[in-house]
């Protein structure tokens, strides 16, 4: 199911479960993991977009392999908070994969997510080739950390 409501897919979370962060692109989807008590988003890997089924079937072995227990999409809103094309095919995505699987799925606003893994690969003095290789499983991790500490936020605040 789709939550808009990021309080709503909060309530719908399984108890220590891992939850899955994705940054959704044109050609790739990066992929991201969080521990079991959501502390901590992993960079996890980078997937190469073909086909939705190839697409969605390397997810579901991801997301059985390391029981996860909900999915987090970064939603690429404009600089003024408006959804433009890139948000209609993230939750074009986010439909077809909710026919799928059942696990709860929500948006997580991913402005300037790429840029933050941008500079903190520089920072780090990863050579271009490898920051090519690993941006968007890192920008995904960056989405997922957001969604996280909201998380955390909500259930001690």
């Amino acid at each position: 199911m789709i939550y808009d409501d990021f309080s709503e897919f909060a309530a719908a979370l399984p108890p220590l479960s891992a939850l899955v962060g994705l940054d959704f692109g044109e050609k790739t989807i990066g992929v991201a993991v969080s521990d079991r008590i959501g502390a901590v988003a992993t960079p996890l890997e980078t997937i190469r977009r073909k086909k939705f089924t190839l697409d969605s079937n390397r997810l579901l072995e991801i997301i059985a392999g390391r029981e996860i227990g909900a999915i987090v999409l970064g939603l690429p809103r404009n600089m003024d908070g408006s959804e433009g094309p890139r948000c209609q095919s993230t939750r074009a995505f986010a439909r077809n994969l909710s026919r799928v699987t059942e696990l709860p799925i929500s948006f997580w606003d991913e402005r300037l997510s790429t840029v933050a893994a941008e500079r903190a690969l520089l920072e780090a003095d990863t050579s271009r080739k490898r920051r090519a290789e690993v941006i968007d499983h890192v920008a995904a991790s960056y989405i997922l950390q957001g969604a996280l500490d909201r998380l955390s936020h909500m259930r001690n605040g």
